[in-house]
């Protein structure tokens, strides 16, 4: 298996993981703001993992994994933000911050080596 289907793999599932996440939010916290912001950064990620795979050119692959890297680091952001606030217990923030993480040093390795001195 690719390291680009890994991250594929990887990518839905935290994206399902968001939308429960979402739900819970929404529902059990009265949170709607930050909820609707993890729901989209969160989604985000998986979806332009998605088109960088199917990607017309380098510049193309590298320009949806890049995005993904940045959708990455903001929904990092707001889920610290949640941990922090402590609407989430610590417990649940642990657990999504390091799905989170992961996706995210994945995203990064994945970009510096697919950088523009790389063969494609």
């Amino acid at each position: 298996m690719s390291k680009y289907n890994v991250v594929k793999e990887k990518s839905f599932a935290f994206a399902l993981r968001c939308i429960k996440l979402y739900r819970y939010l929404r529902d059990d916290k009265n949170e709607y703001v930050i909820s609707k912001q993890i729901l989209r950064s969160g989604t985000s990620i998986g979806a332009n993992v998605k088109e960088g795979i199917f990607a017309q050119s380098k510049p193309d692959f590298l320009t949806k994994f890049s995005i993904a890297k940045k959708e990455a680091a903001e929904t990092e952001y707001w889920l610290e933000l949640l941990d922090a606030s402590e609407i989430l217990s610590v417990k649940e923030a642990d657990s999504m911050l390091a799905d989170c993480r992961e996706l995210l040093k994945m995203l990064v390795t994945i970009c510096k080596k697919s950088g523009p001195r790389d063969k494609f």
